[in-house]
C-alpha cells in the first residue's frame, strides 16, 4: 500500500528520466489529499509540528501533522488489532465516518438521556465542538492506515463522552493519557507528559492523585476502542459501554 513512483511522468530533458527533479516528484497520492514525503521531509515535518503543538496545545493541524508523521510504528499494531477483531474488521471493510453529513442528530437527540447517542449529542452542544473539525490525514503512505488515524480522530470526541472529560486543558490532558495507553501513538504520549505544564497547582494535583492513575487504569484495562461500531451503539447506555470495555467508571 506504499506509494510507488509513478512511471508515466516525463522524462527529463536530458532523456535521463528527471534525475535533477526532486526525489518526491514521481510518486502518486495513494487518496486523496495525500502528500507523499521522503523520511527525513516526515522528521522536519515531525519536529516543527512538535514544537507548535507544544506552544498551542490547540492548534489541532499540528496536532495532527505531529500523529501523521510519528505514528509510523504505532498505527500499524492499531490496524491488526482491529484486523483480528470482528467489529475492528468491518470498520476497516466498510470505512464509516463520524461526520454531520452522516450523523442523524434528530434522531440522536432524541434518544433517553445515558444512552451514548443523546451524551455524544450532548457533549457537542456543551463543548461547541464539531465532528467536522477533524482533518484528513495527508502525510501517511499507506492508504489503510490513514484510515485508522482518521477513524481515531473521529472517535477521539466519543473518548471525551466515555470518559465524562470536557474539552478543557484539564479534560485534554486526561483522555491524551488513555488515548496514550491505548494506541501508543507518540502525538498522546507527548500530550500526556507536556499538557500538565499549563494547569494550576490545584489541577495538577487532582491530575496526579485521582485522574491520571483512573486513566492509566482504564486504558491498560480496556479492550480497544476502534474496535466499536459506535454508529451502530447509539442507543446502548454509555455506562454499559464502558463496562463492555472495561473503563472504570469516572472518579
Amino acid at each position: 500500500g506504499r506509494a510507488r513512483p509513478s512511471h508515466s511522468e516525463p522524462r527529463g530533458r536530458d532523456g535521463r528520466g528527471g534525475e535533477e527533479e526532486e526525489d518526491m516528484e514521481g510518486w502518486h497520492q495513494l487518496y486523496p489529499g495525500h502528500i507523499p514525503t521522503s523520511p527525513l521531509q516526515k522528521a522536519l515535518l515531525a519536529a516543527g509540528s512538535a514544537v507548535m503543538a507544544l506552544c498551542d496545545p490547540y492548534r489541532h493541524d499540528m496536532v495532527a501533522v505531529l500523529g501523521e508523521t510519528t505514528g509510523c510504528l504505532a498505527l500499524p499494531n492499531l490496524r491488526d488489532k482491529m484486523k483480528n477483531h470482528p467489529e475492528g474488521y468491518r470498520i476497516l471493510r466498510e470505512r464509516p465516518r463520524i461526520r454531520l453529513s452522516t450523523l442523524d442528530m434528530a434522531r440522536l437527540q432524541g434518544l433517553p438521556d445515558g444512552s451514548l447517542g443523546r451524551e455524544y449529542v450532548r457533549f457537542l452542544e456543551d463543548n461547541k465542538v464539531s465532528p467536522d473539525t477533524r482533518m484528513p490525514p495527508k502525510f501517511v503512505d499507506d492508504e489503510e492506515l490513514a484510515y485508522v488515524i482518521l477513524r481515531y480522530r473521529e472517535v477521539h470526541d466519543l473518548m471525551h463522552t466515555l470518559l465524562g472529560m470536557p474539552t478543557n486543558m484539564l479534560g485534554e490532558v486526561v483522555v491524551k493519557w488513555f488515548e496514550a495507553i491505548q494506541t501508543g501513538l507518540p502525538m498522546c504520549v507527548l500530550g500526556a507528559a507536556f499538557g500538565p505544564v499549563r494547569l494550576s497547582t490545584r489541577k495538577l494535583q487532582v491530575l496526579a492523585t485521582e485522574l491520571v492513575p483512573w486513566a492509566i487504569r482504564s486504558g491498560l484495562n480496556a479492550s480497544c476502542v476502534l474496535n466499536v461500531y459506535y454508529e451502530q451503539r447509539w442507543e446502548q447506555p454509555v455506562e454499559s459501554l464502558r463496562e463492555e470495555l472495561g473503563i472504570f467508571p469516572p472518579p
